[in-house]
């Protein structure tokens, strides 16, 4: 099969690190005859100062219909491209693994976890209003969301260790008291599956002092925005967090952080991108039972962590080495696992 992959290579460091994981990906497609094919579309702080828009016309309708989306990271414009296509194409669930990995300096070498975060409502709805004296944001949160979220989160945690932490405020906010009743609704058709509830005040301490706790956060989408980056401070740097935005037909892949303008060009981690290939390998393996796709994630996987034990990094994490260096250095673990 022939997958459409749009990629959107973004501001800042975003051209750097997406052009080395498409040369990664190229060396998986040639060795596994995977046919992807990559449509680069304009999005971000360069678009909106060529065409007026962050996210023109023309690129939401490749990315739309295309079979996945690869996205750099945005500069300014962050919310014009990411937040719009979150909502056009109802992507409403955002994966965030956090994992310790092999000489990445962190405060721990033993954490597995991944944040499950409403990606559509809450305060990131956008419904607000603001005067010189005033200003607010309304925070939605309906059942449908709620539900429908849970259900990613268990079906996760039913993969992997069987324990969902459910995270909310609803001891202050009413819509919180919703989240919480929904997701324990859905925790009752997954009697296999450890449920407990937490405070996000609470989370956040834990997630420093004891991370080991944790399997599955399920949580709202602000709160699973702050957390996971948090998370991935525990686990050693941004510069090895990916994302998924997924939603029931279509799946948009990122690098939790951003545009980093002032990283000298050449000298970005690629590694969280490359890291969200993989995630969009596995992704359309799943959703098109693609064995070869499946393979090639698992190697793209191993590569990456080959890589990492020699040491082969970039500055922000205490190496030397440049961006086409690490790329390089995956592509050669490829070639030798097969």
């Amino acid at each position: 099969m022939k997958y459409v992959v749009a990629v959107i290579p973004g501001d800042g460091i975003g051209p750097d690190v997406v052009q080395a994981t498409l040369e990664v990906l190229k060396a998986l497609g040639n060795t596994f005859s995977l046919s992807l094919d990559f449509k680069y579309v304009e999005a971000g702080d360069a678009a909106k100062i060529r065409y007026g828009v962050a996210l023109p016309d023309e690129s939401y309708q490749t990315i739309s219909s295309s079979n996945a989306c690869l996205k750099g990271p945005v500069g300014e414009s962050a919310k014009q491209v990411i937040i719009v296509l979150r909502q056009r194409l109802n992507l409403y669930a955002n994966i965030r693994p956090a994992v310790t990995l092999p000489n990445v300096p962190s405060l721990y070498n033993d954490v597995d976890l991944v944040v499950v975060r409403e990606n559509t409502e809450g305060l990131y709805k956008g419904i607000e209003d603001k005067t010189s004296e005033y200003a607010f944001s309304v925070r939605v949160v309906t059942r449908e969301a709620s539900i429908r979220i849970a259900k990613i989160a268990y079906e996760m945690a039913m993969k992997r260790r069987r324990k969902v932490t459910i995270v909310h405020k609803a001891n202050v906010l009413s819509s919180c008291e919703l989240f919480s009743k929904c997701c324990l609704d859905v925790a009752k058709d997954y009697s296999e599956v450890e449920t407990d509830q937490m405070y996000v005040d609470n989370a956040s301490y834990q997630l420093v002092k004891n991370p080991q706790r944790f399997d599955v956060i399920l949580t709202t989408n602000m709160f699973g925005d702050i957390l996971s980056d948090e998370a991935a401070g525990v686990v050693g740097s941004l510069g090895v967090s990916p994302s998924m935005n997924l939603g029931d037909q279509f799946g948009l892949f990122e690098p939790v952080h951003g545009s980093a303008p002032d990283i000298p060009k050449g000298t970005a981690n690629p590694l969280a991108t490359m890291m969200s290939a993989r995630l969009m390998l596995e992704w359309l393996a799943e959703k098109y039972r693609d064995g070869a796709m499946k393979e090639a994630s698992g190697i793209l996987w191993d590569a990456i962590v080959q890589t990492l034990r020699k040491k082969i990094f970039t500055p922000d994490l205490g190496g030397s080495s440049t961006t086409k260096h690490v790329a390089n250095a995956v592509i050669e673990e490829i070639a030798k696992a097969v």
